[in-house]
């Protein structure tokens, strides 16, 4: 009942996500210089590491399924603080945690690195419609003074004193 094989999916999944940090910080870099052709090209990048993860974690849920029916424990209940407990091999343990630690770690660097790309895209995106809306201003701003619909009605022209005599 060895835990080997959860093991070496979480190290393969430790590579990609810190492949996908480094495509991440580029990514930075190019929205920093606003160079949208290598921006599209990080971005295929990008998905193609997000298809390969995605596989490897299918792959890996499928080897804690297995370990958990080897150790009699229902699959969705088998967390990594659940696989800890039941493991007798001191260095499995270690293995496991360690890997686990790692790509929690990553997880979290990942996460920062989008959310700083995402603010970077967010100001550029409010930059550009600026630039829009000083280039072609709205009739409101164009009109000066009160409009015609604003104006308080006009006293009659008429005087209070009636001149015939």
């Amino acid at each position: 009942m060895s835990v080997q094989p959860v093991v070496e999916s979480l190290q393969r999944l430790i590579k990609l996500h810190e492949s996908l940090l480094t495509l991440s910080k580029e990514k930075t870099e190019t929205l920093k210089d606003g160079d949208t052709d290598k921006l599209q090209t990080l971005m295929l990048q990008e998905r193609k590491h997000v298809q390969a993860i995605n596989q490897v974690e299918k792959q890996r849920q499928q080897e804690v399924g297995e370990w958990a029916s080897e150790a009699e424990i229902e699959p969705e209940a088998a967390t990594v603080s659940v696989i800890l407990e039941s493991l007798e091999d001191k260095q499995e343990k270690i293995d496991l945690e360690s890997r686990f630690l790692k790509l929690t770690n990553v997880l979290y660097d990942l996460k920062q690195q989008e959310n700083l790309n995402r603010d970077l895209t967010k100001q550029s995106l409010q930059f550009i419609q600026m630039s829009i809306d000083m280039m072609d201003p709205s009739l409101k701003n164009m009109n000066y003074g009160n409009t015609k619909s604003q104006q308080q009605p006009q006293p009659s022209k008429r005087s209070l004193f009636d001149s015939k005599a």
